[in-house]
C-alpha cells in the first residue's frame, strides 16, 4: 500500500431501496436460469440453426469481456509505465475485472448447450490450435485464475494479524496466520509476473473475440465485417478500459457517499480521447481500404445503427474529454464515460447480432423473455458481489480524515472487548 492512500471496507449497510430491487431482480434471473437448464435452450431462448448465439454471447460474454478491460488497462499504466499516481484506481478496476469475468463465465454456461463439457479445453489431448474460439476459453480461464491470485494481496492485507477462530476452531488460527504470512511474502515478490501476465492474456482473448466473426464473411455486413475485427476489437476494449473506470469509481462514490478520486480520474480521462482517436481513424481507414465507406451513407437500418454507434461511443467523448473543463467536471466525466462504455456495447450488439445475416433466414432473431430477464439479472448479480466485497476487503481508498477515525474506532473496540477486531 502506497503512503498516499487508504484503502479498507466501506460500512454501508448493504441492503438499500436500490439493492432490494436489485436482489429481486437476480431472483428473476435465477429462475430464467432454472428454467434454461431443465427445459433446454430450444424451450428458454430464440436461437436457431440460423442464429446459434443471441444477447448471451454478444452482451453477457463479448459486452462483458470488453467491459471487464479496465483491470489490464489500469495494471498495465501503473505497474508497467509506473504511473504511480493512478494507484489507488488499480484495485476497484482489479475487483470490476475480476467479477466481470466471473460473471461473463457464468453466463456461459447458460448458453453452452453441453455446458457439463465446459472442463474439455483444460485437457491438452482436447485442445485445437486452429480454433479461435478454443484460445478465447483458455485465456478466459488462464487470466481469471491470474485476476483471482491478483486478489490475495487484498484478502492478505483484511486477514492477517486478525484471525481469531474461537471454539473447537482454535487451533487453526496459528495455522492460518502462517498461511497468509507465507502468501502475503511470496506474492509480492511475484506479483508483477501475474501483472505482466494478465495483460497479454487478455490482449489476445480480447482481440480473439473479434476473429470469431471473421470467419463468416459472407454473413455480416460490410459496415462491420473486416479482416482487421481482432485489432478493433483490441482497440476498442483498451479504448472503453479508462471509461469503465471512470463510471465505476463515479458511481461507486456516490453510492458510498464518498468524495470521488476527482484528480485521479480527471488525470485518467486524458488518455481517453486520444485512444479513442487511434481507434476512430483505424475504423475509418479499414473503410475506406474494403471499400464500405459509401454505405454509411446509405441511411438504411444498418447505416443508422452505425452512425449512432459511432457518434454515441467515439465522436461525442472524444469530443467532449478534450475539453480541459469536461475533465474537471465529475458530471462531465460521468456523462462522456457513460457514452463511452454504452459505445461498445453498441459495438459489439452491432457485430454480433446487427451486422449477422445469415443465409437463407427466413425470419430475424429477438431475444427471449428468459435470455432478457438472465441477462438484466446477471449484471444486477455483478452490482450486488461488488457490494458485497467493498464492505468487506479493503479495495476503495478513502479519505485521510475517515481511514484514521475507522482505525481508531477499531482499537478501541479492540480495547473495549480485549480482542483483536476481525
Amino acid at each position: 500500500m502506497h503512503d498516499h492512500e487508504y484503502p479498507m471496507p466501506i460500512r454501508v449497510p448493504f441492503f438499500t431501496t436500490g439493492t432490494k430491487v436489485l436482489f429481486g431482480i437476480v431472483c428473476l434471473g435465477l429462475l430464467a436460469f432454472a428454467y434454461r437448464f431443465v427445459f433446454g435452450l430450444g424451450a428458454a431462448t430464440n436461437l436457431d440453426n440460423q442464429y446459434p448465439w443471441g444477447i448471451w454471447i454478444a452482451v453477457d460474454v463479448a459486452t462483458g469481456v470488453a467491459l471487464a478491460a479496465g483491470g489490464f488497462t489500469t495494471a498495465a499504466l501503473v505497474e508497467i509505465f509506473h504511473k504511480e499516481k493512478y494507484h489507488a484506481i488499480v484495485r476497484p478496476a482489479l475487483l470490476t475485472a475480476l467479477l466481470g469475468y466471473t460473471f461473463v463465465v457464468i453466463g456461459l454456461f447458460g448458453d453452452l448447450g453441453r455446458y457439463y463439457n465446459v472442463w474439455h479445453p483444460m485437457i491438452p489431448n482436447m485442445w485445437q490450435g486452429n480454433s479461435a474460439l478454443f484460445e478465447v476459453g483458455i485465456c478466459v480461464m488462464i487470466y481469471l485464475t491470474v485476476l483471482y491470485i491478483e486478489f490475495i494481496p487484498i484478502v492478505v492485507e483484511r486477514f492477517k494479524g486478525r484471525v481469531n477462530f474461537r471454539g473447537s476452531l482454535k487451533s487453526l488460527n496459528k495455522i492460518t496466520e502462517f498461511v497468509l504470512s507465507i502468501a502475503d511474502t511470496t506474492l509480492k515478490k511475484v506479483t508483477f509476473l501475474f501483472i505482466i501476465a494478465g495483460v497479454v492474456l487478455s490482449c489476445l482473448h480480447q482481440s480473439s473475440l473479434g476473429t470469431l466473426m471473421v470467419i463468416v464473411p459472407s454473413k455480416m455486413h460490410p459496415l462491420w465485417y473486416s479482416p482487421f475485427l481482432p485489432l478493433l476489437f483490441l482497440l476498442s476494449a483498451i479504448s472503453v478500459g479508462f471509461p469503465m473506470v471512470i463510471f465505476e469509481s463515479i458511481l461507486a462514490s456516490r453510492s458510498f457517499k464518498l468524495p470521488p478520486e476527482k484528480k485521479v480520474l480527471s488525470s485518467i480521462a486524458k488518455y481517453v480521447p486520444v485512444l479513442l482517436t487511434v481507434y476512430f481513424i483505424i475504423r475509418m481507414l479499414d473503410l475506406v481500404y474494403r471499400d464500405a465507406l459509401g454505405f454509411i451513407f446509405t441511411f438504411d437500418s444498418y447505416s443508422i445503427a452505425f452512425l449512432i454507434e459511432m457518434m454515441v461511443g467515439v465522436i461525442f467523448p472524444i469530443v467532449m474529454l478534450f475539453n480541459p473543463r469536461v475533465r474537471r467536471s465529475m458530471l462531465g466525466l460521468f456523462v462522456s464515460a457513460s457514452a463511452a462504455v454504452i459505445g461498445v456495447v453498441i459495438n459489439r450488439i452491432n457485430v454480433y447480432l446487427v451486422a449477422y445475416q445469415p443465409l437463407y433466414s427466413t425470419e430475424s432473431y429477438f431475444p427471449s423473455i428468459f435470455e432478457i430477464a438472465v441477462t438484466i439479472g446477471l449484471f444486477s448479480g455483478l452490482v450486488l458481489a461488488y457490494r458485497v466485497v467493498v464492505r468487506i476487503f479493503p479495495v476503495i481508498s478513502v479519505d485521510k480524515t475517515i481511514y484514521d477515525s475507522e482505525m481508531e474506532k477499531s482499537m478501541h473496540l479492540s480495547k473495549k472487548s480485549g480482542q483483536v477486531t476481525k
